[in-house]
């Protein structure tokens, strides 16, 4: 008998809002996180180097951060450098909470537009697990907005809108370009036990009074009180497999470096768009000699991040950005999709405005770098402040050269074999690029800057890890079915952003979340 029916690998999103539903149906559930719980106090957010703090040891990208429970990454071929937390929450701990949904269209590029591949799903499929995926992390914001398909009004009112915001829409109006709210996963009000947002700004630091929906304070408790297991300190090396090629569990090392064994009825990888090929691909047998459930040859590649790239209005004035925070405030659709006359395919989002804080500006966060020295008390005073940045979040198509392999070299902690990132920004991305830096400089002067400063490419912008174990109804040109079930494993489930076909032009984690329940809810029927 096994030691559970799912056995699920990573404590995030996606795996947090699939333990939840599966629990709350009666199904037993042990959860596998190789980080742990992290306790408020541990957040540094109140320390005086918090700046300094979150550029080293609480950097969202790993190889800064070199935690015990992180594992490094040979990113030395990409210029977006991954950025992800291992810990119960995942990477939702050091999320800026935006909570955008892809649109129709996302789900169809293929028929709509000629490239890469259809979504064997759509969206009104999608709509009701986004709706319940919103109810459970709590997001502040207001329906309405025409650009998208209608939804139910949002669990609370959206969060206040500053000078500076206030700034930016005015200047959106005058051009006669979309705007609205962005829906944010940060309580407006108390919110399912937890308290309204101070709006101290640093989201993506943690946040230490619950105000932000992270897995570990929404999903998991509830998860836990329904008879869910989550075994924290568990570094997973290997899915293993019976004569017949199904999951029969995992192999992990304990916080002490002691082999173990779950065994299951069937496994649900969690482990984000790295994490996930990466143990796929290690798990290799006589049954699968190029890595579990890769047939297709396509675990590990398809690698997208949606390339950001920022420019930065100056103001002769203070510009409060207000509740913006590490988030935005509002977004723009207006440059979403492909537009008639443009020498790219696809489009991107507008978000803005964000701030900040005093050391990233004194080290040139805006774009320009300060002299040190004569001049530099001058040119921080005239930045900080007054300043913002609009965001560009580009749509990124699927390559297949874009990969995560296994490093020959590189290893962890406990010896296991490293991932290594391959990723190069296409020609369609870099004139996309180029279109949203030429609108995103007409907002900032039609809302007054005096200045604006170009940022092409962020480097520390890898927060969206996609598309490594695609979904599709062919099983020669798909890793995983409809629901997220392997197409060579019939007990194997992929439920993170691995199983994106596209990656639209907004933040994925309301999408992955959705994706998770609607696999949940495959499962409990199956199971029936």
């Amino acid at each position: 008998m096994a030691d559970t029916e799912v056995l699920v690998i990573g404590a995030g999103a996606s795996g947090a809002a699939l333990s939840w539903r599966l629990a709350e149906a009666g199904i037993k559930v042990i959860c596998l996180e190789q980080g742990d719980w992290v306790k408020p106090k541990d957040i540094p957010i109140d320390r005086p180097d918090w700046e300094i703090a979150r550029m080293t040891w609480w950097s969202p990208n790993p190889n800064l951060r070199r935690l015990p429970e992180d594992y490094p990454v040979n990113d030395t071929d990409t210029p977006i450098k991954p950025l992800m937390f291992n810990g119960v929450g995942g990477s939702t701990i050091m999320w800026s909470c935006f909570n955008p949904r892809f649109h129709p269209h996302d789900f169809k590029v293929r028929s709509t537009d000629g490239v890469a591949a259809d979504w064997p799903l759509t969206y009104d499929e999608l709509a009701p697990h986004y709706e319940l995926s919103d109810r459970m992390m709590g997001v502040s914001g207001v329906a309405g907005d025409r650009s998208v398909p209608p939804r139910f009004e949002r669990p609370m009112p959206p969060l206040p809108i500053g000078p500076g915001t206030q700034t930016v829409i005015d200047a959106f109006d005058k051009l006669g370009w979309h705007w609205w709210p962005g829906d944010v996963a940060r309580n407006s009000t108390a919110y399912d036990g937890r308290p309204a947002c101070n709006n101290c700004g640093a989201c993506e630091m943690g946040c230490p009074s619950g105000a932000k929906g992270t897995s570990d304070v929404s999903y998991w408790p509830k998860a836990l009180k329904l008879g869910a297991q989550l075994r924290t300190g568990a570094r997973v090396f290997e899915i293993t497999t019976d004569k017949a090629g199904r999951a029969t569990g995992a192999l992990y090392y304990d916080r002490n470096g002691r082999v173990q064994r779950v065994t299951a009825d069937a496994v649900a990888m969690a482990s984000n768009g790295v994490g996930t090929p990466r143990l796929l691909l290690l798990s290799k047998s006589t049954l699968f000699p190029d890595g579990l459930a890769n047939s297709s040859g396509l675990v590990g590649k398809n690698l997208m991040h949606h390339p950001i790239a920022a420019v930065s209005g100056i103001f002769d004035r203070p510009f409060d950005g207000g509740t913006a925070g590490a988030g935005a405030s509002v977004l723009s659709n207006q440059f979403y999709g492909t537009h008639p006359g443009a020498d790219f395919v696809r489009g991107y989002m507008l978000a803005g405005p964000r701030i900040h804080a005093p050391l990233a500006t004194a080290l040139g966060a805006w774009g320009k770098a300060l002299p040190w020295g004569k001049g530099h008390h001058a040119e921080y005073e005239r930045l900080f402040g007054r300043a913002g940045a609009m965001i560009i979040c580009c749509e990124d198509l699927p390559v297949e050269t874009n990969t995560v392999t296994i490093d020959p070299e590189l290893k962890d902690s406990d010896g296991i074999p490293a991932p290594k990132l391959t990723y190069a920004v296409d020609d369609n991305s870099r004139k996309m690029i180029r279109h949203g830096l030429d609108r995103s400089k007409e907002v900032w002067e039609a809302a007054g800057a005096v200045e604006t400063i170009e940022r092409p490419l962020l480097a520390q912008a890898g927060f969206h890890l996609m598309g490594t174990a695609r979904m599709g109804n062919d099983p020669e040109t798909s890793v995983v079915d409809r629901w997220g079930r392997a197409h060579d494993v019939p007990n194997l489930f992929i439920v993170d952003g691995s199983v994106f076909v596209t990656c639209a032009a907004v933040n994925p984690t309301p999408t992955i979340e959705a994706l998770a329940l609607r696999t949940a809810d495959h499962i409990i029927g199956s199971r029936r």
